[in-house]
């Protein structure tokens, strides 16, 4: 690890971890007011009046917790010297900037930040300009981009030149999946890391530590209430428990934590993978036939504020794709309940979603619809626009009958059953089979 202090110079959006004057120290150690260059004050992150997450922050690789092999990975990676690009996806909380700023120091870089929110391309050209001077003189930068998904296409472009000389080494974070919110050319240069929640025993680490920088104890009750509140976010665990301190006399207790959290947030982005991945699980829990789990993942997506209309739309879908032939009745089932959401609204529309969620989940299931028209389409495929055979063309003119247009044509009422024998399908696929009904079909 390098022995460089770590300084943050305030530079707008900017934030110069590593100043260039900073001497070589044993540990890390508060700067001197002697120190040409350097900012008198300790590291705005450290100070005592910074929130608690930022205080205890890990410094080194050897006090994260959790993430083992991702971080064993990059660890490998900056003692090898030759530190790439990266992408950092991962939920909010789970060590994303704090990753950034331990390879910047484990490299020995200089570590500028930039907030995708606030930060445009002039910014960006500050930061290129800066670092190949340093380049220069023989130091890298490492530019890191918070939420590079906010990024507009233009402004990953800025980006690209730069990363691929070698110029600057991208960390870029992010809650979105990159592969479809960074273009492919910087995804290329790029490593992808995933990172997931934190477990609890990992979590509480790190409220163990917070306890210790705060001095204070916690009750049983109390911790089991802050882990199961914070859902694997270590930035909200540690917030809460600062705020829950402040309201208690002694040891925090559960009550301190519920009034600290309030309402907890559920962790959801109605544009992005988790939008996705939920209302996936509710898909597959409805076509496994699995009513609690039906309807557990549908109270997440609407408890978490996603559109009911939305949840409507994939039950009506549900209905015809994997139920269909097996239960008739489920199609108007789920259409009732869309029309009775849209009519209603929230929160009553839970009870009409809720009740044709469960009523799919336990129907009978079939997809002989579907299959049925994936075979059609896979012959159109293959034969093209295939003419209309002439008995089933409609004669509505006098040319259009002396051409033979509804010659031979029997009309199925005619016929006992109201069923005729004729050729229906264009020529070349007489006798084609697309449907085939499934057992449970009626």
């Amino acid at each position: 690890m390098s022995g460089h202090t770590a300084i943050v110079h305030d530079m707008g959006d900017q934030f110069d971890l590593f100043g260039d004057d900073a001497a070589p120290a044993a540990g890390r150690r508060r700067p001197s007011r002697s120190d040409p260059g350097v900012h008198p004050e300790p590291e705005a992150g450290r100070r005592p009046d910074a929130p608690l997450a930022s205080r205890v922050r890990p410094l080194r690789f050897d006090d994260l917790v959790g993430q083992s092999q991702v971080v064993d990975t990059l660890r490998s990676l900056a003692e090898s010297g030759h530190l790439p690009s990266l992408v950092l996806w991962g939920p909010p909380g789970s060590g994303k900037t704090t990753l950034a700023g331990i390879l910047a120091e484990a490299t020995g870089s200089r570590f500028v930040a930039l907030s995708a929110v606030t930060a445009g391309v002039a910014d960006l050209r500050r930061v290129v300009a800066e670092a190949r001077e340093r380049r220069r003189a023989g130091r890298r930068t490492i530019l890191f981009v918070d939420e590079l998904h906010r990024f507009n296409k233009a402004q990953q472009d800025a980006i690209l030149p730069h990363v691929e000389d070698g110029t600057v080494t991208l960390i870029g974070a992010t809650t979105e999946n990159p592969s479809f919110e960074v273009i492919a050319p910087l995804l290329s240069r790029s490593r992808v890391f995933r990172l997931e929640a934190l477990e609890p025993e990992d979590l509480e680490q790190v409220v163990r530590r917070g306890l210790a920088e705060l001095g204070v104890e916690i009750e049983d009750d109390g911790l089991a209430a802050l882990l199961e509140g914070a859902r694997g976010d270590a930035r909200v665990a540690l917030n809460a428990l600062e705020a829950a301190t402040a309201l208690s006399d002694g040891a925090v207790g559960a009550e301190a934590v519920r009034r600290a959290m309030q309402d907890r947030h559920l962790l959801y982005d109605r544009a992005g993978d988790m939008h996705y991945d939920i209302v996936s699980a509710l898909i597959k829990s409805v076509r496994g036939s699995d009513p609690d789990a039906a309807v557990y993942w549908l109270a997440r997506m609407l408890e978490a504020g996603e559109d009911p209309n939305f949840v409507a739309r994939r039950l009506v879908i549900l209905a015809s794709e994997d139920v269909g032939l097996a239960d008739p009745m489920a199609l108007p089932v789920a259409v009732a309940a869309q029309q009775a959401a849209h009519f209603i609204g929230m929160p009553e529309a839970m009870f009409p979603l809720t009740e044709a969620a469960l009523y799919l989940a336990r129907a009978p299931k079939s997809n002989s619809a579907g299959r049925a028209y994936g075979a059609a389409r896979q012959a159109i495929e293959e034969t093209g626009n295939l003419p209309v055979p002439l008995h089933l063309r409609n004669a509505v003119t006098g040319l259009m009958r002396s051409m033979g247009y509804g010659r031979g044509y029997q009309y199925a009422h005619d016929h006992p059953g109201g069923v005729v024998e004729q050729q229906h399908l264009p020529e070349g696929l007489e006798g084609r089979t697309f449907f085939e009904p499934g057992p449970r079909d009626h």
